[in-house]
């Protein structure tokens, strides 16, 4: 890894705080989209999305890992699985590994619901990018392709999974 300078650090807190807005920005926008889906009146909280995101990029997730990747309490994973499985988001299963542990998929309406998210979101990023000059179309790709690296390497030295998927 690069071993940041003095003279950068100007450049990496504007990039910092740069990086923040539109975290908190995106975090606005995706709850827009996840409240404009057809299924808008679907009950659902944004924890209970980032948990349905954890199991979609891992079928057969057990519970456990998912607590750990929320770094949220078993009770607390329970209920919102108990939630998404009453509307048919989410089953559970035997753990095949261990018949004692819990393993979770989502259903095909809970993979639709995901999908029509992603959907919207993606129209809102595309239209956003869209109108961005090809230069800094081209250097906001780069830029993100570096920041995932390097959230990805992070995660790996830190022993957090981050579940993160491209693409």
């Amino acid at each position: 890894m690069n071993a940041p300078d003095a003279a950068s650090g100007g450049i990496v807190h504007e990039a910092t705080q740069s990086a923040s807005s539109i975290t908190e920005l995106l975090d606005v926008m995706w709850e827009y989209a996840r409240n404009s889906t057809a299924e808008a009146t679907v009950p659902g909280s944004a924890s209970q999305l980032r948990l349905m995101y954890v199991v979609d990029r891992q079928d057969g997730i057990r519970m456990r890992t998912v607590c750990q990747q929320l770094a949220s309490a078993p009770p607390t994973v329970t209920r919102m699985c108990d939630r998404l499985q009453a509307i048919g988001f989410l089953e559970r299963m035997a753990s095949p590994d261990s018949g004692r542990e819990v393993a979770l998929r989502l259903t095909a309406a809970g993979k639709r619901h995901l999908q029509r998210i992603r959907e919207q979101r993606d129209s809102m990023l595309h239209r956003a990018i869209n109108n961005m000059p090809p230069s800094e179309r081209r250097a906001l790709a780069k830029g993100l392709a570096g920041l995932t690296a390097q959230l990805d390497a992070t995660d790996e030295e830190d022993q957090r999974p981050c579940g993160h998927s491209v693409g």
